[in-house]
C-alpha cells in the first residue's frame, strides 16, 4: 500500500508524507470516471463558511459535494469523547458516507476534525478513502522529526482519546501541545453557537493570538495542523505570524489523488 500525503500550505518548504491510519490510498480510485466527486460530510450549521473553510464550495481544487448530516451540529459533535461516542451519531455518518460513494465520490472528508473519533467505522463502511480529519497527519509528522502542535476550537474537549484515534501513539499523547480559541471569542462563540452573522476580521484576530499562545509556551513547534476546518481561511495570517508551516485537509493528498490535483 503507498503512502498517502498530505502537502503543507507553505510550498518552499520541505513535503511531509504522512499516513492517514485507517484509510484506504487513493490508488484504489485513481482514474475515477468522470463525475466522480469528493464527498464532504457537513455538519448541520448556519453560520457563514468563508473560502478555505471545507464547507465553502469552492475550497477544494476538485469537484465536490456536501452532504449534511441531520442533527450533527456543533453542539453535539464538539463534545468530550465519552459524550461523542454515545451520541450514536456514528451511525448516521456512516449511512451518509456509503449514500455519497453510491452517488460516486472517490474520497470522503468531513466539517469537522472532532470526528476523528469515528475514522475507523467510516473508512470501514465504504470502499473509497476517508481522512474525518487532519489530525491524523499527526502520527508522521512526529514520525519524522517534526515538532507539531495542534490548534483546535475547543482545547477543553479536544482530550487525549482524540489524538489516539488519530493514530498518536499513546506515549506520545502528552507531548503534543494543544492549545484552542478563547471560549469566549467571537470565533469560538460565533461557530459554536451557530450563529448566522460572522466578522472575519475579529475572528482573524481570535485564531491569531491563539497561534501566537502556542508559540510563547511551546517556541519550538515548526508545524501547526488545524483541527477545526473553519480555520484554514486564517492559515497565511497564522504563518505569517508564527512562522509556522500549517497543515488542513485542504492539502490532504489521500482526497486529492484520485483526481490527479496532485502535483
Amino acid at each position: 500500500m503507498r503512502t498517502p500525503s498530505i502537502r503543507a500550505n507553505n510550498p518552499t518548504a520541505a513535503p511531509v508524507f504522512p499516513v492517514v491510519p485507517g484509510a484506504l490510498t487513493g490508488d484504489k480510485v485513481r482514474g475515477a470516471p468522470g463525475g466522480a466527486f469528493l464527498g464532504i460530510l457537513m455538519l448541520q450549521t448556519r453560520f457563514p463558511r468563508l473560502p478555505g473553510d471545507i464547507g465553502h464550495a469552492g475550497s477544494f481544487p476538485v469537484p465536490a459535494r456536501q452532504l449534511v448530516v441531520a442533527g450533527a451540529t456543533p453542539g453535539t459533535v464538539v463534545r468530550d469523547a465519552a459524550a461523542l461516542r454515545g451520541s450514536g451519531l456514528v451511525e448516521r455518518f456512516t449511512a451518509a458516507a456509503r449514500q455519497l460513494e453510491a452517488q460516486g465520490a472517490a474520497a470522503i472528508t468531513t466539517s469537522c476534525g472532532f470526528l476523528v473519533l469515528f475514522q475507523r467505522e467510516l473508512q470501514a463502511a465504504v470502499r473509497v478513502p476517508v481522512v474525518t480529519s487532519s489530525l491524523a497527519m499527526l502520527p508522521p509528522l512526529l514520525a519524522a522529526g517534526r515538532q507539531a502542535g495542534v490548534l483546535t476550537i475547543s482545547a477543553g474537549r479536544l482530550g487525549p482519546a482524540y489524538l489516539a484515534a488519530a493514530g498518536v501513539p499513546r506515549e506520545r499523547l502528552a507531548a503534543i501541545p494543544v492549545e484552542g480559541i478563547a471560549a469566549d471569542s467571537h470565533f469560538a462563540t460565533a461557530i459554536l453557537g451557530d450563529r448566522p452573522h460572522f466578522d472575519p476580521d475579529q475572528a482573524a484576530a481570535d485564531v491569531v493570538a491563539a497561534a501566537l499562545r502556542l508559540q510563547q509556551r511551546a517556541p519550538d513547534l515548526d508545524t501547526l495542523v488545524l483541527e477545526c476546518t473553519n480555520l484554514p481561511p486564517y492559515a497565511a495570517r497564522i504563518e505569517q505570524a508564527t512562522g509556522w508551516r500549517t497543515v488542513s485537509l485542504l492539502q490532504c493528498e489521500t482526497l486529492l489523488a484520485p483526481f490527479g490535483a496532485v502535483s
